[in-house]
């Protein structure tokens, strides 16, 4: 039986090497397999199908969280502060400035700017920030996740679309795919029952990418989920991106229970290993046939693993990382410099290069 298995899971990996498109009962299929060497060598083969040579790029930019108030209660969340608690904050502008300054200062191109689901923060507020930071720094502002943007929709009483095309006028270029943990109602009914459900995260995206506006996609796993779940998740990336080719890249992280509520609910004591993440960073390679780009999740894996996923279907060392508040609270510190992240690539054996959001090359 073993040795059955042992065929069949080789049957689809030289599937998708031919080119062919593998269906989620073959990615569940590949789930099975221990060997991850051979999921890796065949993750790898895919990406430099992509882009034959051996660079590796990065972005500089700078997480911004503009508050830390959330309504939404998730129990995966150490970060979240009611807005009654002693160290609340909505920070000023003249705080997100200095911010975004010594970003500029450090070589950055780019601001990721996201928060809370803030009950008083209406539409007006986020067009004022917008327009600040463009009239006073016109740097690409990579912001506001989709349940964000479903939020503050719902709060300042106007259509998806009216919130979207505001929020563009305002300076908005781009989206991240934050707060899609697992696009499958079940899961976030356990862990984020307060927030969008899977179809508002994906309309959000899909109205996006016929605005123009670029967004990326996530994957938060190793709570609650099933495999088939996790599956689902990226069918649905897949069919979308079929759809509209809008997303510029994935970003798969595993769940950091340090501190959060979901820890004790579930009885999750210990983190995504470096085994778990890198198999399913690379069935998802295999899986997502038109993300051109995969980041590597050193910030809740750490540098080593971040460097070993190069060779297991990422292309893409995502952010220098500058300010990281989410993942910190749920107790896991990972930092690397520009300098430290060109390191690393180049020790794995390829060329470090600076990008931007959509995946242009930029001077050093």
């Amino acid at each position: 039986m073993r040795c059955q298995d042992g065929m069949m899971i080789e049957s689809i990996l030289e599937k998708a090497l031919a080119g062919q498109r593998i269906q989620p009962d073959e990615a569940l299929q590949l789930f099975s397999t221990t060997d991850i060497l051979l999921l890796g060598n065949v993750a790898s083969k895919l990406t430099r199908n992509k882009r034959a040579d051996k660079t590796i790029t990065y972005i500089v930019d700078r997480n911004i969280n503009y508050t830390n108030v959330c309504v939404t209660d998730c129990s995966f969340c150490a970060f979240y502060r009611k807005e009654s608690d002693a160290d609340s904050y909505v920070l000023p502008f003249e705080t997100i400035a200095q911010k975004i300054e010594e970003t500029v200062a450090a070589g950055g191109n780019q601001i990721l700017l996201q928060g809370g689901h803030h009950q008083n923060l209406k539409i007006d507020y986020f067009e004022e920030l917008f327009q600040k930071i463009k009239q006073q720094f016109g740097i690409h502002l990579h912001a506001l996740s989709p349940s964000e943007i479903i939020h503050i929709s719902r709060v300042s009483k106007l259509s998806l679309d009216e919130t979207l095309t505001r929020l563009k006028q305002a300076g908005l270029d781009s989206i991240p795919g934050g707060g899609a943990e697992i696009l499958v109602d079940r899961v976030r009914q356990i862990i984020s029952p307060k927030k969008c459900t899977a179809d508002e995260w994906l309309e959000v995206m899909e109205h996006a990418h016929g605005m123009g506006i670029p967004t990326t996609a996530t994957m938060m796993f190793g709570h609650v989920e099933t495999l088939e779940e996790r599956i689902e998740h990226l069918e649905r990336l897949r069919k979308l991106q079929d759809k509209t080719q809008g997303f510029t890249a994935f970003i798969a992280w595993g769940f950091q229970p340090g501190n959060t509520q979901l820890q004790g609910d579930s009885g999750i004591q210990t983190a995504v290993t470096g085994f778990e993440y890198l198999k399913t960073l690379a069935i998802s390679r295999i899986f997502l046939d038109n993300f051109n780009n995969l980041q590597s999740s050193w910030v809740t894996q750490g540098p080593k693993i971040g460097q070993v996923s190069l060779y297991y279907g990422a292309n893409d060392m995502g952010s220098t990382m500058m300010e990281e508040n989410v993942v910190a609270a749920a107790g896991t510190v990972y930092c690397m410099d520009e300098e430290e992240i060109k390191r690393l690539i180049t020790d794995g054996g390829f060329i470090p290069q600076r990008r931007n959001m959509k995946y242009d090359y930029l001077p050093h």
